[in-house]
């Protein structure tokens, strides 16, 4: 008699009961986490401009897990509807994921970056986040509990990774985090970041100039700290899943990196260069 069906633990539904809105949720980190989150027991509102991915992904997730909504994080009217749609829809808000983000053009010289182009990753990335955290606030407050998580970047603490623009908007968000978890917590509010190193997804590939995941891939292993494994979409989607989860309940305002120890490194230093044959 085989017994592996027997045997075999219960997948834990960490997020059972739970609402989550995850904005920029339709592909790369977003839909991954939506999946995750569905995985583990939750509703989740997806939030996003591009359309026919967001339906596709509520499509393979069923629409008794999720559903879709039209939205710029920018236009704080999208930002209320979305919210408002998630309570009426599930009767609550446990979970704001505020992942939705652009990268801007790629110009390391600030004499050829554009005043525009500035301002729009600004909008997107810390006034967008600042508009979700606003109005899942609104909802979480009189409840006296919930979870905000944004997406920030390993740019959040260091400087020449990235645009003007995109550090600058990291750094930002960082601050905004702090200071709501600071408000916050007198109504057991949790308010978190997650911070990658370089991610395969259509969002990081473009200012490389790759379009391919394994050639994203390749230069962020030859470049990175940690060797023999590879950061991909569902690793920083199992960081966002345990900042939700009760798991995680008196963790808050915190920078949670997944970068493998990229962030700590100091590269003028080559103290602990081993031989190609360390043995």
């Amino acid at each position: 008699m085989d017994n592996t069906e027997s045997l075999a633990t219960p997948v834990q539904k960490r997020l059972e009961g739970k609402v989550a809105l995850v904005t920029g949720g339709s592909s790369g980190i977003g839909e991954c986490t939506a999946r995750l989150y569905v995985q583990h027991g939750a509703k989740v509102v997806i939030a996003d401009i591009q359309d026919e991915l967001g339906h596709a992904v509520i499509e393979s997730l069923g629409k008794s897990n999720a559903l879709y909504i039209h939205c710029d994080v920018t236009n704080e009217e999208h930002i209320i509807q979305a919210v408002d749609t998630a309570v009426l829809t599930y009767g609550k808000l446990d979970i704001m994921f505020n992942n939705a983000g652009v990268s801007g053009p790629n110009k390391p010289r600030i004499l050829d970056n554009l005043k525009s182009d500035f301002e729009h990753v600004l909008a997107v990335n810390v006034t967008g986040v600042f508009l979700g955290m606003k109005h899942a606030a609104r909802v979480m407050v009189p409840a006296r509990s919930g979870c905000i998580l944004s997406t920030s970047s390993l740019c959040s603490n260091l400087g020449g990774a990235a645009s003007h623009a995109y550090t600058a908007s990291k750094h930002a968000m960082l601050g905004l985090t702090k200071n709501l978890a600071v408000e916050l917590g007198q109504f057991g509010i949790r308010v978190n970041c997650v911070s990658p190193y370089g991610v395969a997804t259509p969002l990081a590939k473009s200012p490389v100039g790759v379009e391919k995941d394994e050639d994203f891939e390749f230069i962020m292993n030859a470049l990175g700290n940690l060797k023999g494994v590879t950061l991909r979409t569902d690793d920083v989607a199992n960081a966002a899943l345990f900042l939700a989860c009760d798991e995680a309940k008196y963790i808050s305002g915190q920078n949670l990196f997944i970068d493998g120890g990229f962030g700590i490194v100091n590269s003028a230093f080559k103290i602990f260069q081993y031989p190609e044959d360390p043995a």
